[in-house]
């Protein structure tokens, strides 16, 4: 019992051990909220949309820089973002590949772009040599005036990209040609395909990333449901640390004697349980009820230690013998029925008479499996 305990402790030791680490793996992986970018879904769009979408963007952009006020420097005025075919890059899903061009640097720009830019604060006393050095080495940021005239230049570039065509995707011929003479190896031989169950570990594994990142989503909005998800993944982890270590206890405590080990000399098993009872029923037959019910316990226990229930020791008592036996198991209570019946006979010393041996009898055969052979050979009482 002792030795339950300290395991039991052990494993609750262990999770306690393992809490710091998951609750502080939930605020590190519990992601911030971002910040909105678009008032829409992105639409799709063709080279002329966005060629279109830029040029009125623009148009956008220097009525803002000339008003500054609310109401032309609109961020809602962006629109979506586009999702513009690339025809020089093919997609094996859709045939034209698709790049996603954001507007959210532009939006935030208008929005900032709302307040008419500070006057420069005059510096109350003369700018020390250190400050002016240092004023040299990291200038001003810029306002939003300039902010403005950047975003035209970048706008125009966009649509100056947008009217030139893609060039040509080179047909890599020559590395082609190096690729197949690599594979075409020894050592590339033996390649086979994906089998079906390393795809189907793959699926598994995505479908379980995709679980994951919509419990780290859902946290996101609703911080009880992380913590939640990570104490019950530690108390899952307990319950079965806690499991697993009364399992291997009772392991330890009734231990399978190996194949090719025979019995211990001296032990109840070194004689057959056949010749116990072979033993017995001769004393009964003489009317020796105690010897008999003697015998009948002892082939009882030689049957049992001959199914390797434990290993083989003569120099245990019949308390202890019944120890072995785990709680759960249906053998323990006719074995206790025996034990009490042999110790009050022949430990007792009370007498014995034919119907206190034939319930021995009775127990033992249920014991033993209701089978009995004939002994070739007598083995000797104990």
């Amino acid at each position: 019992m002792r030795a339950n305990f300290r395991h039991v402790w052990v494993g609750v030791a262990a999770c306690v051990a393992l809490a710091p680490p998951c609750v502080s793996a939930q605020i590190v992986a519990a992601p911030t909220a971002p910040t909105p970018t678009s008032t829409s879904k992105p639409r799709d769009a063709s080279l002329d949309d966005y060629r279109a979408h830029l040029q009125s963007l623009t148009a956008l952009v220097q009525a803002c820089a000339k008003a500054r006020d609310v109401k032309t420097c609109d961020p809602t005025a962006v629109g979506p973002d586009d999702e513009v075919p690339v025809a020089s890059q093919p997609s094996v899903q859709t045939g034209t590949a698709k790049r996603l061009v954001r507007y959210g640097w532009l939006r935030v720009l208008l929005s900032q772009a709302q307040d008419k830019d500070a006057a420069p604060a005059r510096p109350k006393t003369a700018p020390t040599s250190e400050q002016r050095a240092w004023a040299d080495v990291r200038p001003a940021p810029p306002t939003t005036t300039q902010l403005l005239e950047s975003a035209q230049k970048r706008l125009a570039a966009d649509i100056a990209q947008a009217a030139t065509p893609a060039p040509p995707l080179p047909d890599h011929a020559q590395q082609r040609a190096a690729m197949k003479q690599v594979l075409a190896e020894r050592e590339f031989a033996d390649l086979e395909e994906t089998s079906a169950k390393e795809t189907a570990f793959e699926k598994v594994g995505n479908w379980l990333n995709h679980l994951i990142e919509s419990a780290l989503k859902a946290s996101a909005r609703a911080p009880w449901l992380g913590r939640a998800l990570v104490w019950g993944f530690i108390v899952v982890v307990c319950v079965g640390l806690i499991w697993g270590l009364l399992q291997l206890e009772r392991r330890w405590r009734i231990r399978l004697v190996p194949e090719d080990r025979g019995p211990a000399p001296g032990a109840a098993s070194a004689i057959p349980w056949q010749l116990w009872m072979e033993d017995a029923r001769r004393a009964a037959a003489a009317g020796l009820w105690r010897e008999a019910i003697h015998f009948m316990y002892w082939a009882s226990i030689s049957r049992l230690e001959s199914k390797r229930l434990w290993p083989a020791d003569r120099a245990r008592t019949p308390r202890e013998y019944l120890a072995l036996v785990a709680d759960d198991d249906p053998r323990r209570a006719g074995l206790a029925t025996l034990t009490g019946s042999f110790e009050r006979v022949w430990y007792g010393g009370r007498p014995a008479g034919e119907s206190d041996y034939r319930n021995a009898e009775q127990v033992a055969s249920a014991l033993i499996g209701g089978s009995s052979a004939t002994a070739s050979g007598r083995g000797e009482a104990q």
